[in-house]
C-alpha cells in the first residue's frame, strides 16, 4: 500500500509507473489494475471556479487513508493500492487525486477502487477552498455523494 501527498503538481502516469515498478513480486499475478484520476474542474455547485485551495492535516489525513485502503483490503482480494493525493493550490484541469488497485480479478478491482475513492472523498481530512470568477472565495462543505 502507498500513499502520498503532493505539495503541487504531480503526474499520474509517472506516479504509477514508479509505483508498478515496486510491484515485481506480483509478477504473473495481477490480472486487473483500476485507475481512478480525479482532475479540477471549472464549476461546482452551479458557480464557474477559478481556482481552489485544497489543505490536509499532515499525519491525520495519512492514516484515514491508510484506514480506508485497510478496509479495501479486508473486503476484496488485492494485491496492493495506491492513493496520491495533491494538496495547495490548484487550477482547472490539474490532477488532483489518483487512486490505483492491483488484484488478480478485475470485479475486485473495480469495486475496491471506487470504494477507496468514494470513502477518500467522504472521510479523509482533506478541507476545499474555492476561488470563484467573481473572486470570492468559500469553502465547500460537501464532498460525497452518499455512496460510503
Amino acid at each position: 500500500m502507498g500513499i502520498k501527498i503532493c505539495n503541487g503538481a504531480f503526474d499520474p502516469w509517472a506516479e504509477l509507473r514508479l509505483h508498478e515498478q515496486e510491484l515485481q513480486e506480483y509478477a504473473g499475478k495481477v490480472g486487473a489494475t483500476n485507475i481512478f484520476i480525479g482532475t479540477m474542474r471549472d464549476f461546482n455547485a452551479g458557480d464557474d471556479v477559478q481556482g481552489m485551495t485544497l489543505e490536509y492535516y499532515p499525519g491525520m489525513t495519512e492514516k484515514h487513508l491508510g484506514l480506508i485502503m485497510q478496509g479495501a483490503h479486508a473486503q476484496w482480494q488485492l494485491l496492493d493500492t495506491l492513493i496520491v493525493h495533491r494538496v495547495g493550490d490548484i487550477l482547472p484541469k490539474d490532477p488532483i487525486v489518483l487512486v490505483a488497485v492491483w488484484s488478480s480479478h478485475r470485479g475486485d478491482a473495480f469495486d475496491a477502487c471506487r470504494y477507496i475513492m468514494e470513502n477518500l472523498k467522504a472521510k479523509a481530512p482533506f478541507w476545499k477552498k474555492e476561488l470563484l470568477r467573481n473572486q470570492q472565495t468559500r469553502w465547500v462543505s460537501s464532498n460525497s455523494n452518499g455512496y460510503a
